[in-house]
């Protein structure tokens, strides 16, 4: 049966977020054109790299403080049991796994720290003239936090610590391609298998049937379960056989298998150095949020 090669889906999923408080009312238009130029003139001073994050505090923190005074709720930011369904619900499109309490409190830090550069963005004017969502000026305020980040490029001892930690990334991991067919019971599998061997199968089996290309093995579990990758992988290339998954029964038949790989810092030192630089800015934005969050009462309903 020669079967066409379909791609591979990969899905993706987004967590929707609530809307931020508003300011509790609006800044005079003097005080306003003073707080933005003070503000952009502690932005070009706070590029000096030993004075990017106490001045960043001074233009998010103690400026607005001063400037824009908050009202008694602004500063508490309320977790409510709906919300944290919702993130469990969005967790998984196919609502086939729901997230461990670690993951669940990630989507909730998450959240929080947009809620709080929503507001501290709202209350900095960031969105004067912008009607936008929240999201657009939390990242606005984002974009703010990530420009006072200076890193030089790292040591080969500060790269070769974080590479030993990271090698996962870069290396090649062992793939399969397959074909398989859709989920059904054990009988009609069986049923299909017999017509394939055959070379008798329908049309329309021809074309539910998925090639499956050059697949991490590692990924297989998730999407099929453990034992279907055992299976698989104990397969002789090139032959139908039944193939039992977490879904149901299938026919499916191995093509090829390659070898996983071990990348080495020298093959990808470049790269390497600047994924280690996004995750060096990465942590130090997160640093200067949660400077910000101290600020703020972090409410959680019963």
């Amino acid at each position: 049966m020669s079967m066409p090669a379909t791609p591979v889906e990969v899905q993706s999923f987004s967590i929707s977020h609530a809307g931020g408080s508003e300011a509790a009312a609006d800044v005079a238009d003097s005080a306003a054109k003073s707080s933005r130029s003070f503000v952009s003139t502690l932005v070009r001073l706070s590029r000096e790299p030993l004075l990017h994050f106490t001045l960043l505090g001074a233009i998010i923190f103690g400026i607005d403080g001063v400037l824009h005074p908050p009202a008694k709720d602004e500063k508490v930011i309320t977790v409510t049991k709906a919300m944290r369904q919702s993130f469990i619900d969005n967790f998984d499109e196919d609502k086939e796994r729901t997230p461990s309490d670690a993951q669940l409190q990630n989507m909730i830090d998450s959240w929080v720290a947009s809620e709080i550069l929503y507001r501290e963005g709202k209350a900095l004017g960031v969105d004067r003239g912008d009607e936008t969502i929240r999201d657009r000026i939390a990242f606005k305020m984002q974009l703010l936090i990530f420009d006072q980040i200076r890193l030089p490029r790292p040591t080969d001892e500060q790269l070769q610590a974080w590479f030993a930690d990271n090698h996962a990334r870069f290396d090649e991991p062992e793939r399969v391609s397959f074909y398989i067919t859709p989920p059904t019971d054990q009988a009609t599998a069986q049923h299909q298998l017999d017509d394939i061997v055959q070379q008798r199968e329908s049309e329309e089996l021809q074309h539910l049937t998925r090639a499956i290309l050059a697949r991490p093995v590692d990924s297989l579990p998730a999407a099929f379960g453990e034992a279907f990758r055992d299976q698989l992988l104990a397969m002789p290339e090139g032959e139908w056989r039944l193939l039992q998954s977490k879904d149901g029964w299938h026919v499916a038949r191995l093509d090829s298998r390659r070898e996983g790989t071990l990348a080495s810092l020298d093959q990808v030192r470049d790269e390497a150095a600047r994924i280690w630089h996004t995750d060096e800015t990465r942590k130090l934005a997160w640093e200067a949020v949660k400077r910000l969050k101290a600020s703020y009462q972090v409410r959680y309903e019963p």
